[in-house]
């Protein structure tokens, strides 16, 4: 492996520590936001702060529906095997959402026998605003009475003086975390403008470790237009230029509330995200405006849906069988699978085994053993090319070290590289056949970066002493935080940190014995970069997902493992016979010229020298 092999291995491994550090969890600032109190759950900006202001006017005795805000309020419940909804006669609106078959993880740690409440009526709002000829008006300063009821559905009607009414029916479909949700406008008092709502959620920390839950956490949406986008993850961030959106989504990390539309999409979206800071148990704040169609609404009634259950990549993209709208949902976009061909990998490998195996009823950290072990086969045949290409690097050393002493000045570089490229030409060695596993395995390695965190499936699930593999194990810990490294050790980054050491001193290893010269030299300094980098990952996989470090600590296990055996099975003296047999045939092929960056090499060396004697002939004439 040559020095320009090696410079691009550094620069691949750069690019990794690069997107690593650009996805890293990064401390998150308190903010205003951080507290339980209601009245802090409007986002910071101007316009949605007044907006919000003119949603809180009371009615007064003149209003066509004063006589409705008198009554009593109170509550609805509707339910199926995988949900809980409540709803609030004040306002017509879900004010509650209870997830049966999940827990949050300060419950799960504590062993309670609870549910997971996705959406609580002490920290979200949703609230509409709708106009009649007696004015502006908005459903959150009236109390709805319910016309029809079963335990999965109901409907609620506010009515006028004059007898209009604005209907809100609600159904849980079977089986699923949907609610079809319709709302319809009876009456001529009604002008058929658009109604305009108002939704918020300070989304409560479900998981263990704040950093890597807000990482995972932003409001998403999906333009009409130009597909699913999100606001920025871990800075407050705002977007009020949404023409037309298919779906909003409260994302938590494993967990999201959507709206999805129906019959019409949402109108003149503006959204708003914050953050929350560390201990206020709180992670993200959220606020959403849009508009539903009036004209809709006054006919058969304007249709949305709601879904509120987790961020499971198969069971989202089953939802399309539920759509109320003519257009795709796409709602799988909410598991951020990563670029383009990390994506595809997840995709159509990645997913598709894990699902396999998940479903024979393997333990969670058995699965990721068995990607790992089955990656590590798929890879194989190029390890070994690449090893082999190192190897007949190593064997012809002793060639390549006569060089170095036939041309021992700098100005005689050119033509001492062009001679070893020529050597390596001759015998059939490609230099840069040592490179090829690195960039196989850097879309696997980053493909697998972006699942683990998403994968559902390890939320909650135990493997030796890590409880939980969707967060980081802290079998060491102390409570405190201390600079770069916090209030814990992880085991699993332990050891994937130190298999890492370990590759890359096995790596520095077989590349000393393939170069001489300029090149080993050059090799020292590199070899402190490749030892540092275990330590870098330490600092920054501390707080990632057990299950992340586990995959990473087998897969370079696995390669060392692989490096060891295939040079205990080379036999370095048959090798060098192959390489003597290709010297043999090249030699004896009359029409064979050099190629690649040799035949360069070479017609570089003949410019230099005609350019030498050109020099010398005028130096001759002067």
């Amino acid at each position: 492996m040559d020095k320009n092999t090696i410079t691009g291995l550094i620069l691949i491994v750069l690019v990794f520590i690069g997107f690593s550090y650009l996805n890293a969890p990064q401390p998150v600032e308190p903010t205003d936001t951080a507290t339980t109190d209601t009245a802090q759950v409007a986002p910071p900006a101007d316009k949605a702060a007044a907006t919000t202001a003119t949603l809180a006017q009371q009615p007064d005795t003149t209003d066509l529906f004063y006589a409705a805000a008198a009554d009593s309020a109170g509550e609805i419940v509707l339910q199926n095997e995988k949900i809980a909804v409540k709803i609030a006669s004040k306002g017509g609106c879900i004010e509650e959402v209870t997830l049966k078959d999940y827990k949050s993880y300060a419950d799960f740690a504590a062993h309670k026998d609870a549910t997971l409440s996705l959406f609580d009526k002490t920290t979200a709002s949703w609230n509409m605003a709708f106009e009649s000829l007696g004015g502006l008006h908005f459903t959150e300063n009236y109390p709805f009475a319910p016309v029809a009821q079963t335990d999965s559905s109901a409907t609620l009607a506010l009515v006028s003086t004059k007898g209009d009414s604005l209907l809100i029916t609600y159904e849980l479909i079977p089986h699923t975390y949907l609610v079809n949700t319709k709302v319809q406008t009876i009456g001529a008092n009604f002008k058929g403008n658009d109604l305009l709502v108002s939704w918020k959620d300070k989304v409560h920390q479900l998981e263990k470790g704040l950093r890597f839950e807000s990482q995972y956490s932003t409001l998403t949406y999906k333009d009409s237009e130009k597909g699913t986008k999100k606001l920025a993850e871990l800075k407050a961030d705002a977007k009020d230029d949404i023409v037309a959106a298919d779906w909003i989504a409260f994302k938590n990390q494993y967990f999201s509330a959507v709206v999805i539309a129906g019959n019409k999409n949402f109108r003149q979206v503006s959204l708003q995200s914050d953050t929350c800071g560390k201990g206020s148990g709180f992670v993200k704040n959220y606020a959403a405006e849009f508009k539903l169609s009036g004209e809709a609404a006054k006919q058969s009634g304007a249709t949305f849906q709601y879904y509120f259950g987790p961020n499971q990549y198969r069971y989202l993209k089953s939802m399309e069988q539920y759509r109320l709208s003519e257009s795709k949902l796409d709602l799988q976009d909410l598991v951020y699978l990563g670029w383009p061909i990390v994506r595809w990998i997840n995709r159509f490998f990645t997913i598709y085994v894990f699902d396999f195996l998940t479903g024979i009823g393997l333990n969670m950290g058995i699965v990721l053993l068995l990607i790992t072990l089955l990656l590590r086969v798929l890879v194989y045949p190029a390890t070994k090319k690449s090893f082999l290409s190192s190897a007949k690097m190593r064997v012809l050393k002793p060639k390549l070290d006569e060089l170095t002493k036939k041309y021992p000045n700098k100005e005689d570089a050119l033509k001492r590289q062009q001679e070893m490229t020529q050597i390596y030409s001759q015998y059939g060695v490609s230099p840069m056949g040592g490179c090829l596993p690195m960039l196989i395995q850097m879309p696997i390695w980053i493909a697998m970066f972006n699942f683990v965190p998403n994968a559902f499936e390890l939320r909650q699930q135990s493997f030796l002493w890590a409880e939980d593999l969707s967060t980081y194990d802290s079998l060491l810990s102390w409570g405190k935080d201390i600079w770069l490294i916090g209030d814990h050790l992880s085991i699993f980054c332990l050891l994937f940190c130190g298999t890492n050491l370990l590759y890359s001193w096995l790596m520095m290893r077989q590349q000393k014995d393939t170069m001489s010269g300029e090149q080993a030299q050059q090799m020292k300094m590199m070899q402190w970069m490749m030892m540092l980098m275990p330590l870098f990952f330490f600092f920054m996989f501390n707080e990632y997902s057990s299950g992340l470090n586990y995959y990473y600590f087998i897969s370079l296990l696995v390669s060392a493992l692989t490096m060891w055996y295939l040079r205990k099975t080379t036999d370095d003296k048959k090798l060098m016979e192959q390489l003597e047999a290709n010297y043999k045939a090249n030699k004896e092929d009359p029409n064979r010229k050099p190629s690649g960056l040799a035949a360069r090499l070479q017609a570089l060396q003949e410019q230099q020298e005609e350019i030498k004697k050109r020099q010398q002939h005028l130096g001759r004439r002067d």
